[in-house]
């Protein structure tokens, strides 16, 4: 599944997990794990699959397994970030359409206070009623929808410096 800038993306997660190791803070990697029969893309034992280098977990550093786009969804992420004593989160992912923005919500409903670094999140063109919308219209929208209600949206850059 292919993404446009995500390169680009991985590179600021990059900086956005090197300040949080660089401050000791809490920190849970999410790996999308496709388990359901059909599924074209995030195939266990793939490359498609892996944890991109740039963000490689480091000892110490727990992996949540995740077979929905929801990061909470039949998983310990809420228990994990629970006893971790967690009670404001920073997002840094792949699919800004779908796993981005549905983790976002639930940990906003959740109670969750929450940020989304805006340049270390990808996504990619969508069809709908027969029109295509660009990848880069794509993550704007779903940026502007998250921002204020459910995150807050900001660089990389910016975040850090708040750390």
């Amino acid at each position: 599944m292919e993404l446009a800038g995500a390169d680009s993306a991985v590179a600021q997660a990059a900086v956005l997990l090197q300040a949080f190791r660089q401050r000791a803070l809490s920190i849970f990697h999410v790996q999308h794990i496709a388990t359901r029969p059909g599924a074209t893309f995030f195939l266990p034992g793939t490359r498609g699959a892996e944890i991109h280098n740039a963000v490689r977990p480091i000892a110490g550093e727990p992996i949540v397994v995740k077979h929905f786009p929801n990061s909470f969804r039949e998983t310990s992420l809420l228990e994990d970030l629970r006893s971790a004593g967690a009670s404001k989160l920073v997002f840094a992912g792949m699919m800004t359409h779908m796993c981005i923005d549905t983790t976002v919500r639930a940990a906003a409903d959740l109670g969750f206070q929450c940020a989304l670094a805006q340049d270390a999140c990808a996504t990619r063109a969508l069809q709908f009623a027969g029109q295509r919308i660009e990848a880069e219209h794509v993550q704007l929208a779903y940026l502007a929808g998250l921002h204020g209600a459910f995150a807050s949206v900001r660089s990389a850059q910016e975040l850090c410096a708040e750390l």
